[in-house]
């Protein structure tokens, strides 16, 4: 109480002075006076208990230094104001108020700022951010992804790399609020490696070879009201990341560090490489396939028949325009006798350029953190891209320009580099110029500089001050670098991350400086942002890009010769987005039967083989726009945020229902995958879940469409065949089976009723050749 009870009382105090400016005699003046002598006293025993407290629990670090300093510069300042309080009351006089106002608010201040760095060490650095939306996944923890059966055999050095990796992460989620440079309880930090090892006041932590006489695991693994549990305040670990922890003691605590320069991880190369193509081989004409079947022989993979008809061309539709083929385009497409036909039929679909548009939107949406709603917008915090987008979309603006437009904005494009101005304190990493230093590597240059933002990085060789330097690009005036939130008194340097794309000018005011960083960005010699695009379509298209994850674009490429040539190619024809998809879906592989995987982490798998086009499920605006055509619409023309033919009078406005991708954000959406798009989204999760379940079986918009839908469909047929007929060629471009047709038989009655259609059309919805690209 000693401690904290002068914070109230001084900041009452001076929130009460502001109701008396102008009126000096106010009724609140005695009120005022005597909180400001309780308060200031306080204040001074404050200082001496928060001493004795500091001594006796042990606790050191930069965040305790500053919490020090201030709380004594404040109780002197305290005494000062009970000198001029009694000196204005004595000699009352314009100058002597003047005085004992501004160091009552000079007080007011300092116990504000001791009592923000108190917090900070007893709550951890971020007690004031970690509830903000955009830290709503703080919560995650990456290791947690981490399969330990992987690690029990020896460790090769990449192993060794990826495991310790996955330990300094566990160690920053649950460790660092008491066990860094900023706080240091017991004489002990684990951010760095000598700290480690040293241990702390009561001796070292770790006995590599032996978890069981391991001071770290002990305490992590004890009770939750066991007085020596760690982490003493918050969640404890969980089971996997104590497995995860033991593991790497029994391991020996392997710790590698950087060898004179070089790196102890993978580091892709920058500039661009060009691989010779393999020699023309017979039934290959497309270059992709040259290098797949070079691939396919060195692993010892063999080529499968093409899909058919019915399988191409739903698949072709849903990747490029988002939609289902209906059975007239079906016939049409079977009956054309023309070898070329499926090249033809491609190009005709990336040719409708509305409904290309409004397809990709949602791809690039999620990528550019664009929305049409959400946090920011109603507080001018934020500035939506969404016309410039999609004109950019459906005009295919060749991908140099995209970027420079981006990075050099204009007014309609400048919402991506502006990021999300948070409403009240955030903390330095959550600045506007460090999200568009994070959301431009991560996007372009598939490139992770969030754990580099706040301090050096444990999973790359990116460092704070580079980050910094990056960021201070987008900045209108020099940035103060902070590490850890504590700022160094350090200013930022302005640099592009790869010093061999050129120099930006610290002095240039920041448009010119973007500018430059636009020009520099997208030259042929940056490979490493045309791979990252390349990989993130090959993704989208084929279900897995060559790179995993597409952010993490320093990991090995399944075929690195592929990736580099096809990046190449895109360069040398004009960075042309639809040509890239064409050259993609026009691939022998594209054509090849999907491949089933049994969970999302075979795909990230060190031992993936490639063999084809992942089978997946249809997102969440694929199946609202199928549901749509199908039985009825599932959004109002209220959830309509952008109206293509506004923009565009001659837009394609033949579709008689709203595309998913040009509504609101609402929950139906959410439960099936589209994310909150104030971070960036680069892969939506293809696995099922409950939430998903429950709004499919019990949600109110969808049963709405069935129920309009099931109005329609019995108005339109009497007969149940005829009905069940149409309605499988129109979700599963197929007829039914006998048995299909019994069961819908038997569901329908000789009469059909608007319930039974209801239940056949939800039936059909959820059958997995209606949700799986095939």
């Amino acid at each position: 109480m000693l401690v904290h009870f002068p914070i109230a009382l001084i900041l009452v105090a001076v929130i009460m002075e502001f109701f008396t400016i102008g009126n000096y005699r106010h009724s609140l003046r005695s009120g005022i006076r005597f909180l400001i002598i309780i308060g200031s006293i306080s204040a001074v025993i404050s200082a001496v208990m928060g001493l004795f407290l500091a001594e006796n629990e042990g606790v050191s670090g930069n965040n305790l230094d500053l919490h020090r300093i201030i709380g004594l510069i404040s109780a002197g300042l305290g005494l000062l104001l009970l000198v001029l309080l009694r000196w204005k009351e004595i000699r009352p006089s314009a100058s002597s108020i003047k005085a004992y106002r501004f160091f009552l608010f000079l007080t007011g201040i300092g116990i504000a700022l001791a009592g923000h760095f108190g917090a900070s060490l007893t709550h951890g650095e971020y007690y004031l951010t970690e509830i903000l939306p955009q830290n709503s996944d703080v919560g995650i923890r990456p290791s947690l992804t981490v399969d330990l059966v992987s690690f029990a055999d020896e460790l090769s050095p990449e192993k060794e790399i990826q495991l310790v990796t996955n330990v300094r992460s566990v160690l920053a989620h649950n460790c660092y609020k008491c066990h860094s440079g900023a706080k240091i309880e017991g004489e002990l930090r684990l951010d760095e490696k000598e700290f480690v090892f040293a241990g702390g006041k009561n001796g070292p932590i770790l006995v590599p070879g032996n978890s069981e006489e391991s001071e770290l695991i002990r305490r992590i693994s004890l009770p939750k009201d066991h007085k020596d549990v760690m982490p003493e305040k918050g969640k404890l670990l969980g089971q996997e990341e104590i497995k995860l922890l033991t593991l790497w003691v029994e391991k020996g605590a392997p710790w590698p560090q950087s060898i004179g320069q070089e790196s102890v991880y993978r580091v892709a190369d920058l500039a661009p490489r060009n691989p010779t193509l393999p020699p023309p081989k017979a039934g290959l004409d497309n270059p992709i396939d040259l290098w797949v079947d070079q691939y396919f022989e060195e692993n010892q993979l063999s080529w499968r028949q093409s899909v058919d008809d019915r399988i191409f061309l739903r698949r072709a539709y849903l990747d490029i325009i988002g939609l289902l083929p209906t059975p007239d385009e079906l016939d049409a497409f079977r009956t054309d006798t023309d070898p070329n036909k499926r090249e033809i039929w491609i190009q005709n679909l990336l040719d409708r350029e509305d409904d290309y548009a409004q397809h990709w939107l949602t791809f690039w949406n999620d990528a550019l953190r664009n929305d049409y709603t959400g946090t920011g917008y109603i507080t001018g915090g934020r500035f939506a891209i969404t016309d410039w987008l999609y004109t950019s979309i459906r005009d295919n603006k060749p991908y140099d320009q995209f970027v420079k437009e981006l990075l050099n904005p204009s007014e309609q494009s400048k919402g991506f580099i502006e990021g999300i101005r948070w409403r009240g304190t955030v903390n330095a990493s959550q600045r506007t110029e460090m999200q568009a230093a994070q959301n431009v590597g991560q996007v372009l240059l598939g490139l992770n500089l969030k754990c580099a933002s706040c301090h050096d990085s444990f999973i790359s060789d990116w460092k704070l001050e580079e980050a910094y330097a990056f960021a201070n690009i987008f900045a209108d005036s020099t940035l103060e670098v902070s590490r850890c939130e504590q700022p160094t008194g350090k200013m930022a340097q302005t640099k592009i991350l790869w010093e061999e794309l050129g120099e930006i000018d610290s002095l240039a005011t920041r448009t010119e400086k973007l500018r430059q960083l636009a020009d520099q960005l997208v030259q042929p010699a940056n490979g490493r942002m045309y791979r990252t695009v390349v990989n993130r379509i090959w993704k989208q298209l084929m279900g897995r890009g060559m790179v995993e994850p597409v952010d993490e674009m320093d990991n090995a490429p399944w075929s690195s010769n592929l990736l580099d040539w096809l990046s190449v190619d895109f360069v040398e024809n004009g960075y042309d987005l639809k040509r890239l998809i064409y050259q993609i879906t026009t691939s022998k592989i594209y054509q090849s039967p999907s491949v089933t995987v049994t969970s999302a982490e075979k795909l990230l798998a060190e031992d993936f083989k490639f063999e084809g086009v992942i089978r997946r499920r249809i997102t969440a605006e694929q199946f609202s726009d199928a549901v749509a055509k199908i039985s009825a619409p599932l959004f109002d023309s209220e959830e309509v945020k952008f109206r293509p033919y506004e923009l565009i009078p001659e837009a394609n406005t033949n579709v008689t229902f709203v595309r998913a991708s040009l509504v609101a954000n609402n929950q139906f959406l959410k439960a099936l995958g589209r994310p909150n798009r104030e971070i960036v989204s680069t892969s939506r999760d293809s696995q099922a879940s409950l939430l998903q379940a429950l709004e499919m079986s019990n949600g109110e918009r969808l049963n709405r469409a069935l129920l309009e839908g099931a109005e329609k469909w019995v108005e339109s047929f009497s007969d149940p065949v005829a009905l069940t007929e149409n309605l499988y060629a129109q979700a599963l471009l197929r007829e039914p089976s006998p048995k299909e047709l019994e069961v819908a038989q038997k569901a329908l009655g000789s009469d059909p009723s608007s319930e039974g259609v209801q239940d056949l059309l939800w039936a059909v919805f959820l059958l997995p050749e209606f949700q799986l690209i095939y």
